[in-house]
């Protein structure tokens, strides 16, 4: 058994070398070929290779230019004639060139373009093009344009580059072919303001339009019957209560639309279009206390800060701030923070700075976020014409000599449904308003509504204004005036430049303000050293003689500080006093005469009698005379 054992172990060994020496002659066979072969092919690759690869840098480069303009071929379609424009917009952009040569390369850019303007105006070159042509070309050129996008307006909306282009004809466009344009936008409207691009388009046309236009473009988002069937609205109609009343629209479902067309847009952050302001601002007209709230708690963030630069966008910002929870206007006035500067110097959004010193209670937040950065600018603040409003806001709450009557309307608007709130009955119709039938809301309730916001639009209190803050006015203005610094500071401003303000047209407002010591004496008696050394001020400039060769008028004879000091002197007895004493006393016939005379007949007309035996003495021999007119009893009580 081992033999046979070891027989088989050796044959086995030896079929085994066999196969391994007829498998090594294969491989050997196999590899020589191989490399063979692949010496064969790598001489003619490297043939290959010395005829067609460049042998400079300068030669790669371009090569490797050349291939992308051969990709670029294939995958735009218009890329050559992109190429001929681009090479014509470099010369006809040019603002040397003489507008007959301008003219012939816009004609002939247009010309290549004839028929192919809506497939290329997406492009990035060729949308500036087609803007400069537009600009440039003549009406004729400008209505073929025109006429050849009108079909494609829509599609062009949504690009990013083509929107430009969409915009630029709507700056040139005739009246008709604006009505034409926004007849297009028919049905569209919504959909459009949820884009990020289209909802630009949306605005310009918004902005072009006129009143009917402009109406036009928002029943659309009021109701799904106004966007359905035209001319249903008229101008009358104006406000969505006065549509709702004429048409007997149901709140409900007025109110089901308005929300899902509001909703989207505030949830992309797409706020900056006065359009959508509008449509809010309506909303809240009719909008329960829940829908209110909801969009309240929405705007109360960063996001306001981009609506209060149009006027309907500040009255929203209002809203928000009035009505909003003292967790929502700390997020408000946070969300300004940096940008309080730029929002004292604008025209509407200064208002919700107003507002925001009049209603709210948490004076600590305001005075760390926006007093200390007014205090940073307070002198450019006083003379400019929006920025003093939060500061006179602060020193004579609600003036109408300060704010127009449109301004303070704004500042008392109300949300008729958060108004009522604190009322059972109003709440409970609210309640229960939603869940009755459609029969029930009948043209008597929306007249009702109707005559409510007329009431609320009308009525101009004081009260009415910080009726969302608890704390007490004067407590809240002190704590925002005197604890923060900021009169001190403001007073030190107008010690300093005196001269200045009072002769300005803005400043002498504040200037005179300060003076006084502000409504209801706010300021007396904590600064009352410092307002003394403001009336010392005043009288050493008017008791500088008169000058013809100095550049500056007088301050008794310039027009603006002239009628300051005589205003001065008629409401401030203190300041009289002091004036008289170092300024005018022994001089008074020496400005007697031109602008100055209103200033010393003021010492006569004061209702204040320490004041008029003042002056009387040394006045009155002029009045005898006929220099000085002295008003009547009668008049006098009138002024």
């Amino acid at each position: 058994m081992a033999a046979k054992k070891q027989q088989h172990a050796g044959s086995h060994k030896k079929r085994k070398r066999i196969n391994s020496n007829t498998d090594e002659a294969n491989e050997s066979r196999s590899n020589s070929k191989f490399v063979a072969s692949k010496k064969h092919k790598s001489d003619s690759v490297g043939k290959e290779k010395t005829n067609k690869a460049p042998a400079t840098g300068r030669e790669r480069r371009l090569h490797a230019k050349e291939l992308a303009e051969a990709r670029k071929k294939k995958r735009k379609r218009h890329y050559t004639l992109e190429q001929e424009l681009a090479r014509l917009w470099e010369k006809m952009r040019r603002h040397e060139i003489a507008k007959e040569d301008r003219a012939k390369l816009v004609t002939e850019a247009l010309q290549k373009m004839k028929g192919k303007i809506p497939e290329i105006a997406g492009s990035h070159i060729s949308s500036r093009v087609l803007q400069t042509c537009a600009k440039h070309c003549s009406q004729a050129e400008r209505d073929a344009v025109f006429e050849e996008l009108k079909p494609h307006f829509l599609t062009l909306a949504y690009n990013a580059y083509a929107v430009h282009l969409v915009k630029k004809m709507l700056d040139n466009a005739s009246k008709k072919q604006l009505a034409g344009f926004i007849s297009t936008l028919r049905g569209h409207v919504a959909p459009l303001l949820r884009h990020m691009v289209g909802s630009v388009v949306v605005e310009h046309a918004y902005e072009l339009a006129n009143a009917a236009q402009k109406q036009e473009l928002l029943s659309e988002l009021y109701s799904t019957e106004l966007q359905l069937f035209k001319d249903l609205v008229s101008l009358n109609e104006s406000r969505l209560l006065d549509v709702m009343s004429k048409l007997g629209l149901q709140k409900g479902s007025v109110l089901r639309h308005m929300s899902s067309v509001i909703q989207p847009i505030l949830e992309k952050g797409i706020v900056d279009h006065s359009i959508l302001h509008r449509v809010l601002l309506e909303y809240f007209t009719i909008a329960d206390q829940s829908s209110a709230t909801d969009i309240i708690q929405q705007l109360s963030s960063p996001l306001l800060i981009r609506m209060i630069g149009t006027k309907d966008g500040a009255k929203v910002g209002i809203l928000c701030v009035k009505y909003g929870s003292a967790k929502e206007r700390k997020k408000i006035i946070k969300g300004l923070k940096g940008h309080i500067e730029k929002t004292a110097y604008h025209q509407y959004g200064c208002m919700v700075l107003v507002c925001i010193l009049s209603v709210v209670d948490d004076t600590k937040l305001i005075t760390k976020v926006i007093i200390r950065e007014l205090q940073s600018i307070l002198k450019e603040l006083v003379l400019d014409k929006n920025g003093r409003r939060p500061l006179l806001q602060l020193l004579h709450p609600n003036c109408s000599r300060y704010f127009s009557p449109d301004d303070l309307a704004s500042l008392n608007s109300t949300i008729p449904f958060l108004s009522l709130k604190d009322q059972s009955e109003a709440s409970s119709q609210t309640e229960t308003s939603k869940v009755t039938p459609a029969e029930s809301e009948s043209k008597e309730d929306i007249e009702v509504a109707v005559h409510e916001v007329n009431n609320d639009k009308t009525s101009v209190d004081d009260s009415d204004l910080a009726e969302s803050g608890k704390k007490d006015p004067f407590v809240r203005r002190q704590e925002l005036l005197i604890k923060s610094g900021l009169a001190e500071s403001l007073l030190d401003i107008c010690i300093e430049s005196v001269g200045e303000l009072i002769r300005s047209n803005f400043g002498k407002e504040v200037l005179y303000e300060v003076a006084t010591g502000g409504s209801g004496g706010i300021l007396h008696p904590t600064l009352d050293n410092k307002i003394d050394s403001l009336h010392k001020a005043i009288a050493s400039l008017a008791a500088l003689p008169k000058s013809e060769d100095s550049q500056e008028e007088h301050v008794l004879e310039n027009f603006h500080s002239s009628r300051t000091i005589r205003k001065l002197i008629l409401d401030c007895p203190n300041f009289a006093s002091t004036l008289w004493e170092e300024a005018l006393k022994g001089k008074s016939e020496s400005w007697a005469h031109g602008h100055s005379c209103k200033v010393i007949s003021a010492f006569l007309e004061s209702p204040d009698s320490k004041v008029q035996n003042l002056a009387e003495k040394e006045l009155q021999p002029l009045v005898d005379n006929g220099i000085l007119k002295n008003l009547k009893p009668k008049e006098q009580s009138t002024q």
